[in-house]
């Protein structure tokens, strides 16, 4: 059984000792000093293919699908936050847990699926950012798809954790693109709010396939490996290299790894909304309701909402992408470093982990090159969230066993509430492959 520590005994528990949980004078510096692998992960959700699926949804059904942000959001923020609590009390990622607890034919058939979802999603991922920076300079976006992935590849690499968790945390700011351009939109703010709060449903094949399609895209398995090895990193970029020195939490960590992750949740559903409203608003409401990709979405946006509105949202696509395809190459890496117990930290040197950082560039190159076989965008974006809608229920058991159990978690296993919510998030994920397979 795992001991708890107390808050005077774990090593490093002074309000200066935490990266991200550091003195912070006023209430700004001190949101921003709680801010960390929370924030990060709930904006990474919004990465290019996630705001091609929401623009679909706004596009086709205009505001009808803005209830599923209060659906989502508490269903997202369980599975985050014990993937969180994971992290910080075993002091190991999820596939360590995995790997420690179950048999090998689970932690590798989780560990290989995830894999090709993420390297799909990366494809996807890329050949959104070029199209959009094809929009904006005119350059092609064969072009830039090689110069997204080596500069992306050359950042984890070649910097630091802390150096790349700072840009991470400032690159979020981003996503407030897609706010602002629902002010160019006219929106009809009293008709939003009524469907935001009187559930719409309807029960056509076309509408299932949207909802599982938003299901799937916000809770993504990638995001359940990514959330548990920073709360890991955060502690080993603190000196805190070995499990025994990073193993147990005290309440203040574990308090404010809610924060975080709580506001990281609400931030992705929050945006999530805003690019549904701003599409519903504009292409919707002019009879553009058969879009596919985001980029069709940013072109009609321009003759609509303005070229405020367009300039925003392309940009928007760009810096997603630098967020989001991070996040899907160090998820895979996380994922089979930690399977194969090899060395694995973003704080370490590539020399001392060649295989971790090996995994990295083999994701981006194989990414890479799905966007020079002529495969269609909507087709990467359509297999992707297939994969990701089937690994996400087993997944989420996992780690609803994990973090229940007090061989892993020790005293500090999740409590009743969490739970429960984990297990309707289990339920609806699972209703939700079941719709996928049925839909497609």
């Amino acid at each position: 059984m795992t001991k708890t520590k107390s808050p005077d005994k774990k090593p490093g528990n002074s309000p200066d000792s935490h990266a991200r949980r550091g003195k912070a004078p006023g209430s700004l510096r001190k949101i921003l000093a709680v801010v960390g692998p929370g924030v990060i992960t709930g904006a990474a959700d919004d990465d290019p293919s996630g705001i091609s699926t929401y623009s679909v949804a706004g596009a086709a059904y205009g505001y009808a699908t803005l209830w599923i942000a209060l659906l989502t959001f508490p269903l997202m923020s369980s599975v985050q936050l014990m993937c969180a609590r994971l992290g910080l009390v075993t002091g190991q990622g999820l596939a360590e847990a995995v790997r420690d607890n179950f048999p090998r034919w689970v932690l590798w058939g989780a560990c290989s699926i995830l894999v090709v979802a993420n390297v799909i999603n990366i494809g996807a991922d890329l050949g959104g950012m070029a199209e959009a920076t094809e929009l904006v300079t005119g350059i092609r976006p064969l072009l830039w798809i090689p110069f997204y992935a080596l500069l992306i590849l050359g950042l984890l690499i070649w910097t630091s954790y802390k150096l790349i968790a700072r840009v991470f945390k400032w690159m979020t700011l981003v996503l407030f693109a897609y706010v602002l351009t629902a002010f160019f939109a006219h929106v009809d703010w009293r008709q939003a709010l009524l469907v935001t709060l009187v559930p719409h449903v309807e029960w056509s094949r076309g509408f299932l396939a949207v909802l599982v399609g938003i299901l799937g895209t916000t809770i993504s398995p990638y995001l359940f490996f990514w959330q548990a090895a920073e709360e890991v990193e955060e502690e080993h970029a603190q000196g805190k290299t070995t499990v025994a020195q990073r193993k147990g939490a005290t309440l203040k960590e574990l308090k404010d790894a809610r924060t975080d992750t709580v506001l990281g949740m609400f931030f992705s559903n929050f945006i999530m909304y805003f690019i549904i409203l701003t599409t519903g608003a504009t292409l919707h409401a002019h009879g553009q309701t058969n879009i596919t990709t985001a980029r069709e979405a940013a072109e009609a946006l321009r003759p609509l909402a303005g070229k405020g509105a367009y300039l925003l949202f392309t940009l928007g696509l760009i810096g997603t992408g630098m967020l989001g395809v991070p996040v899907l190459v160090g998820s895979s890496a996380y994922a089979v470093a930690g399977g194969a117990n090899w060395r694995g930290s973003m704080s370490d040197k590539p020399k001392k982990a060649l295989a971790f950082y090996g995994v990295m560039a083999v994701a981006m190159a194989l990414g890479l090159a799905l966007n020079y076989l002529g495969l269609n965008a909507v087709k990467m974006l359509f297999w992707s969230a297939v994969i990701n809608g089937l690994l996400a229920p087993p997944l989420i058991l996992l780690v609803i066993l994990l973090t229940s159990s007090r061989k892993v978690m020790g005293e500090q296993v999740s409590s009743p509430m969490l739970r429960y919510l984990g297990w309707a998030t289990f339920v609806v994920m699972t209703a939700a492959a079941a719709g996928m397979l049925i839909t497609s």
